[in-house]
C-alpha cells in the first residue's frame, strides 16, 4: 500500500522571515532606492538573524552587529590605507583583501567572539569589494553598518511580534504512541519527547493511546510529563503513569477466556496471558515456547515493568488479553479459524506486526467492549469530575511512525489545535 504523502507545514519562522525581508525592501523603497541601488545586506541580515525563539534572535543579532562593526572597521582602514599605494593592483590587491579578511576573522577570535568571525569577514569583503570605485571610504563603511543594523532591527521586531492566541484548556486531545516511536521496544526520540513535554507543561490535555501495556511508558517515566491518564492495551485499560495505578481495566469474561484457551490448546497453539493484579501487569505463558515466542520474550523480559511468571495461578477474572506470537502465516491462520466464533463469545481479535520479530506477528484477543472508543469516553467521564466543561477533541495520527520528522509534524499540528490564533479556533473535530 502506498504511504500517504505529508507535506511539511509552513512554520512561523518561514512566515516571519518572509515578512522581515518584505519590510526591509519596503524600508529602502520608501527611501528612494531602486534596482542596483537597493540594499542586499539588510534582507540578508534579517534572514540570518531570524531564529525560532526570540532569545536566539537577540543572540544572533548581537553577533551580527559585533561582526559588522569589526568588518566595517577593517574595511574602512583598508580603504584609507590602500589608496596611498596606487601601484598596488590586480593580484597583489586581492592578496591584501585576503589579508584583511584574515585580520577580520582573527580579531573576532581575539575579543572572544568566534561566532562573529564569519560575519566580520563578510562585511569586510562587502566594504572593500568596490575598490577602487569608491570616493568616500567612511560613507561606504557607514552604509554597510547601517544596512546591517536595519536588517537586525526588523528581524527582532518581527520575531517578538505574536498574534493573539488562546489556549484550549477545555479540550482533550488524543495521540497514538505508534506515531511517536518506532515500536513498543523503542523509546521516543528526544526531540519528540521535548515537544510533547512542552505541550503538557503549557497546559495541553493530551491522552496517549497505546496498543500495548504501560511498560513502554514506564521506561521513560522520569522524562515523560503527563497530566492525563493513558489508554493502554488497545482500550482494555486506563493507566495513571504518575501514580502507577490502573484506573480501570476491561477484562475478558472468564467463560470466554476459558473457551479461547481451550480452542487454542486444541489447535496446538501456545500463547501469552496478560493479567492485571494489584496494579501489576503479570504475564503467563502456556504451552511449549516456540522460536518466535522466545525471540520476543528475550526482548520483553528485560523490562523491569513486565512481570513474567512461570505458574498458572492467576484469577481468570483478571485476564485482560491473550496474545499468540507466531510466524505471520500461522498467526493469520489462527485468526482465520477462530474468526466466525469470536463474536458469539464476546471476543474481538486484532493482528499486528510484532516488534523484535522480523517475519512474524501477534494476534491479540480482547473482550468485545474493550475498545479505544469506550476508553476515551471513560477518560472523559473521569476527568469531568475536575472540569465539567471538558470536551473530546481531535485524535491525531499519521498511521504509524515513519520518521522523527513526521512525529514532530504531528505534534506541531496538535500545538496549533491547542493554541490557535484568537478567532480561528474552529469547531471541535476528530482527525484519524
Amino acid at each position: 500500500m502506498r504511504e500517504k504523502l505529508y507535506l511539511p507545514h509552513i512554520g512561523q519562522r518561514i512566515l516571519k522571515t518572509t515578512v522581515a525581508v518584505f519590510l526591509c525592501l519596503v524600508f529602502y523603497h520608501l527611501r528612494g532606492y531602486r534596482g542596483a541601488a537597493m540594499s542586499a545586506e539588510a534582507p540578508i541580515t534579517a534572514i540570518i538573524c531570524m531564529q525560532p525563539y526570540v532569545h536566539d534572535t537577540r543572540e544572533y543579532a548581537f553577533n551580527r552587529v559585533a561582526g559588522t562593526l569589526l568588518g566595517a572597521l577593517w574595511g574602512f582602514l583598508f580603504l584609507l590605507i590602500v589608496p596611498s599605494f596606487p601601484s598596488v593592483t590586480g593580484i597583489p590587491l586581492y592578496a591584501l583583501m585576503g589579508l584583511g579578511t584574515l585580520f577580520s576573522l582573527y580579531s573576532a577570535v581575539l575579543i572572544r567572539k568566534p561566532d562573529t568571525s564569519s560575519l566580520a569577514a563578510i562585511v569586510f569583503v562587502c566594504v572593500v569589494i568596490v575598490y577602487p570605485d569608491v570616493a568616500h571610504p567612511l560613507d561606504q563603511a557607514f552604509h554597510r553598518v547601517l544596512d546591517v543594523l536595519v536588517g537586525t532591527a526588523i528581524a527582532i521586531l518581527v520575531n517578538v511580534f505574536r498574534l493573539p492566541r488562546v489556549k484550549r484548556l477545555n479540550r482533550l486531545f488524543f495521540v497514538r504512541t505508534r506515531d511517536l516511536a518506532p515500536n513498543q521496544l523503542a523509546q521516543m526520540p528526544s526531540a519528540v519527547l521535548f515537544r510533547l513535554n512542552t505541550l503538557n507543561r503549557d497546559g495541553a490535555r493530551i491522552c496517549l493511546i497505546s496498543e500495548h501495556a504501560p511498560a513502554f511508558f514506564m521506561g521513560q517515566a522520569g522524562q515523560l510529563m503527563l497530566n492525563v491518564p493513558m489508554i493502554v492495551m488497545d482500550g482494555a485499560g486506563i493507566y495513571d503513569a504518575n501514580e502507577n495505578v490502573y484506573l480501570s481495566t476491561t477484562a475478558m469474561k472468564p467463560d470466554a477466556s476459558s473457551w479461547l484457551r481451550s480452542r487454542l490448546g486444541d489447535m496446538g497453539v501456545s500463547y501469552f496471558i496478560y493479567t492485571v493484579h494489584k496494579n501489576r501487569n503479570c504475564i503467563y505463558h502456556h504451552g511449549t515456547m516456540s522460536l518466535e515466542e522466545s525471540a520476543v520474550f528475550q526482548h520483553m523480559r528485560r523490562s523491569p515493568y513486565r512481570q513474567y511468571l512461570d505458574d498458572d495461578r492467576f484469577d481468570p477474572a483478571e485476564i485482560v488479553y491473550i496474545k499468540v506470537v507466531a510466524r505471520e502465516e500461522r498467526a493469520v491462520g489462527v485468526l482465520h479459524r477462530l474468526k466466525e466464533y469470536l463474536p458469539t463469545q464476546g471476543i474481538r481479535a486484532v493482528f499486528r506486526p510484532q516488534a523484535g520479530l522480523q517475519e512474524g506477528g501477534s494476534v491479540f484477543f480482547y473482550a468485545s467492549e474493550a475498545t479505544v472508543e469506550n476508553a476515551e469516553k471513560e477518560i472523559l467521564r473521569l476527568m469531568r469530575k475536575d472540569r465539567a466543561d471538558l470536551e473530546a477533541g481531535e485524535v491525531f495520527s499519521t498511521g504509524g511512525y515513519h520518521t522523527e520528522h513526521d512525529a514532530l509534524h504531528l505534534l506541531h499540528t496538535l500545538e496549533r489545535a491547542f493554541e490557535p490564533v484568537a478567532g480561528f479556533a474552529g469547531p471541535a473535530g476528530r482527525k484519524k
